[in-house]
Order: structure tokens, then C-alpha cells, then sequence
């Protein structure tokens, strides 16, 4: 490799044209995915308190904002259904009935929207009454085969509103192929599955559990028995590759920014499809600091976004995404 003077970086950054030229790593409205929180009524708009700018939106409210989005140009959506506290269980047959707050909310985007793609959740902690992703036994603790089996009627019931890729974020061993058979075996040949591979025990997801209601429920318990240790980096890799195996198209890694390693990593292992979550307390840190002036926000929103395809990613589920489409309108 040449050396100084004959080789100056800098000349490759000295103007804009030029930086753009040679840019490795592009941002794009394809790259956004907007995650949404669904309410049960009419008219209905709440903010969040820890969110600041996200709000909870009834099916009408929702089918106007995501009209809003769409004319921005992402088009891909993944919900999130606040469930009443009178409709939460301990056995979570909430999550798959048909006419449930998720699938009349997918059915009702389909048919205003059949070109976009929605994601849906497949998780039990909004539909129990303790709070965790699963069924538990008399002891707590969260049983992996008997939730799994209530995991694949909410991916059905996911599919049949219309879903078009169903995302398992529970962290139970073996179910994605639990689902993938489920789902081929019910003539849902092209329903996705995104899989939640990677999902960390992680303090980042507070918010988060507010804006749907499961911050309660928990009451300070945790999940660190079935979601993963924090400190580790190489069990990632094993539950990424056993997902790929059992069926899932797309693989996830979540909380994004803190574990930008383990994307780097399982694009440089896998090549498979993979995305990441900023997830609600990376968004609210982001928030607090703009609001103090002690960042810039639009040019710490796109710097963000940037890290996660600069890691591999292949898409980002960020609650950014409506701001990051009209800073990328505005470019």
C-alpha cells in the first residue's frame, strides 16, 4: 500500500459529490420498517409517555397514519396490540383469537393497503397476566413446549387476517419450526417468517413494555431464563443458525445499537436476510438528548439508522422510520 504523500484519504472526502461517490454504506426508505402500536376503540390517539412522538392509534387512526407513512415511502409495518387488562389470562388465548385486536388490525391494513407488507408480533406477554412471552408453570417459570403450541395458533391466526410475515420474538427453543410446519401445512406456503434469533434479557426495552401495557404485569420481574445472557456472542450465532434450520427466512437481532457485533457477525456467518430493532429505550435516550439540545436530531437520527447497514444490516425496525423518510425526501 502506497504511502504519505502519495496516498491521502482525504482527497476521497473533499467534496460532497465525491464522499458520496465512494460511500459504502447507503440509507434508503427500503431499509425502514415502523413498528405501531395498535388500540382497541374509535378515534382513538395516546401518546407515551417514555416514547415521546409514538403514539398508540386505534384501527381508523392507524389505517390514516400509516397512509402518511406510505406517501413517504416505507412500506413495511410491523404491530404491536395493546391488550385490555379484562382480556389478559394466564393461558393467553387472546393472542390467537381471530377476531383479536392484531388480526382485525392486519386484516383491516390489507385490505386499505395490499401492497404494503405487515409484520406481526408472535409473543404471549401481551395477553398474560404476568407479563412473560409464555405459559408458566406453578413454579413461574416460563414452559417452552406448551408455549410453543399457543405460539402456532397465533402465527396461524397471524396468516390467516393476512399477515404477511409472522415474528416470533418469545425466544422458545424449536418453535420456529413448530411454525414454519404449522403454517406450510395450512396452505400458507409464502407467509415469512421473520425470526426474533437473537433477542437479548435487555434493560433497553422499558419503554417499550409501557406502550403495550405489560410493565404492570411483570412487576419487576425478568426474562433472562429464556432470552439471551448479554454477555454473549457465540450462543448468538448458535441460535441464529438453529432458526435458519428450522425455517425462518429473515433472522433479527435486538436491542440494535448496543449489539451491533452480533449483526456484523451473523451477516459475515450467514448471509441470510438480516435485520435489527432500535428498540424503545435506544429511541427514548435518542428523544431526552434532543430534547436537552445536547444532540443534534436529524443528524443523529440518520447516523443512527446508518450504523445498523454499515453492521450488515439488511433492514431496521426503528421508530425513527417516519422522521428518517422525510429527512431522506428532504436529501
Amino acid at each position: 500500500m502506497s504511502q504519505f504523500p502519495l496516498s491521502r484519504p482525504r482527497r476521497l472526502r473533499y467534496t460532497s459529490s465525491i464522499r458520496r461517490l465512494v460511500s459504502e454504506s447507503v440509507l434508503t426508505v427500503n431499509d425502514l420498517i415502523y413498528p405501531m402500536f395498535v388500540i382497541e376503540g374509535i378515534n382513538q390517539v395516546e401518546s407515551i409517555e417514555s416514547m415521546p412522538d409514538v403514539f398508540r392509534f386505534s384501527i381508523d387512526k392507524l389505517i390514516e397514519e400509516v397512509q402518511e407513512v406510505i406517501d413517504l415511502g416505507v412500506h413495511v409495518f410491523a404491530l404491536f396490540p395493546v391488550t385490555p387488562l379484562d382480556k389478559k389470562t394466564l393461558c393467553a388465548s387472546e393472542a390467537f383469537n381471530p377476531e383479536g385486536l392484531a388480526q382485525r388490525a392486519v386484516k383491516a391494513l390489507k385490505q386499505k393497503f395490499p401492497d404494503i407488507s405487515v409484520i406481526t408480533d408472535v409473543a404471549l406477554d401481551p395477553f398474560t397476566v404476568h407479563g412473560q412471552d409464555g405459559l408458566v408453570d406453578e413454579n413461574g417459570y416460563v414452559m417452552n413446549d406448551e408455549t410453543t403450541d399457543v405460539l402456532v395458533k397465533q402465527a396461524l391466526s397471524h396468516a390467516q387476517a393476512g399477515a404477511d410475515i409472522v415474528a416470533p420474538s418469545d425466544m422458545m427453543d424449536g418453535r420456529i419450526w413448530a411454525i414454519r410446519e404449522a403454517l406450510e401445512l395450512e396452505g400458507f406456503k409464502n407467509t415469512s417468517i421473520m425470526a426474533y434469533s437473537a433477542k437479548y434479557a435487555s434493560s433497553y426495552y422499558g419503554p417499550f413494555r409501557d406502550a403495550v401495557g405489560s410493565a404492570g404485569s411483570i412487576k419487576g420481574g425478568n426474562k433472562k431464563n429464556y432470552q439471551m445472557d448479554p454477555a454473549n456472542s457465540d450462543e448468538a450465532l448458535r441460535e441464529i443458525e438453529l432458526d435458519i434450520n428450522e425455517g425462518a427466512d429473515m433472522v433479527m437481532v435486538k436491542p440494535g445499537m448496543p449489539y451491533l457485533d452480533i449483526v456484523q457477525r451473523c451477516k459475515e456467518e450467514f448471509g441470510v436476510p438480516t435485520f435489527a430493532y432500535q428498540v424503545s429505550g435506544e429511541y427514548a435516550m435518542h428523544q431526552a438528548a434532543f430534547a436537552n439540545g445536547w444532540l443534534n436530531k436529524d443528524a443523529v437520527i440518520m447516523e443512527s439508522l446508518l450504523a445498523f447497514k454499515r453492521a450488515g444490516a439488511d433492514g431496521i425496525l426503528t421508530y425513527f422510520a417516519k422522521e428518517a423518510a422525510k429527512l431522506l425526501r428532504a436529501e
